[in-house]
């Protein structure tokens, strides 16, 4: 499913959304490094943000961030939007530190708890009785600052900068563009598909969320870590 944020027409404002953030917070700290390791920037976006730095790129099929990570040490590592996936978040943030030169800096962008409202609300209607597992549990920012003092980052940071908003008219064209930006279920057991009387309560129930316009406003959340080596 990843795969397809490499096609040329995929949507990309997720995406385009955190290598934006990661910028300005370079800039803010006028850090500028000479190594850096980025995970989950299937475009390159953030090159352009790193012209002194010898990067090593990891696509998300190349790369397992709950193991060892390759080569370094690194005085930048960067994951965009890979970690809320991950079975082992403290022990992925490890990594990722162990990966560090002394001050090297991580930093991860997740998708926060609180996104996806109006589907959350969709998937609860289509199975009122037993809902299936559709999608994964998301970290708040208090739980963020817990995990990374577990892995042992000697300062942090966490933030919600970002909310990014997008409008859709069904239910169906938000699920495609999730899939797109490789955004769909990885749960190991994700339950079985809806039956054809439960899409319909789902997309009933997605579209009860919607503003005059008959769209809905769907909000995608994101909690910043950052943390010194």
């Amino acid at each position: 499913m990843r795969t397809l944020q490499q096609e040329s027409d995929a949507p990309r404002f997720i995406q385009d959304a955190m290598v934006e953030e990661i910028a300005d917070r370079l800039a803010f700290m006028r850090f500028a490094p000479n190594a850096a390791l980025v995970m989950g920037d299937v475009h390159h976006a953030l090159d352009e943000h790193l012209p002194s730095a010898a990067i090593t790129h990891a696509a998300p099929d190349t790369i397992d961030e709950e193991a060892p990570l390759p080569g370094g040490p690194y005085d930048l590592v960067v994951s965009l939007g890979l970690l809320d996936t991950v079975n082992d978040l403290p022990g992925a943030l490890v990594h990722m530190r162990r990966a560090l030169q002394p001050d090297g800096i991580a930093i991860a962008i997740l998708h926060a708890a609180g996104s996806l409202a109006p589907l959350r609300a969709a998937m609860l209607a289509a199975e009122p009785d037993r809902p299936a597992p559709r999608m994964h549990p998301m970290v708040d920012a208090r739980g963020a600052s817990a995990v990374l003092s577990r892995a042992g980052f000697v300062r942090h940071v966490v933030d919600t900068p970002l909310a990014v908003t997008a409008r859709y008219g069904s239910l169906d064209r938000l699920v495609a563009d999730l899939r797109a930006q490789g955004m769909g279920n990885v749960l190991r057991q994700p339950g079985s598909p809806l039956g054809r009387s439960a899409l319909e309560r789902a997309r009933a129930a997605f579209l009860d969320h919607a503003d005059p316009d008959g769209r809905v406003p769907v909000t995608f959340e994101m909690v910043a870590l950052t943390g010194w080596a």
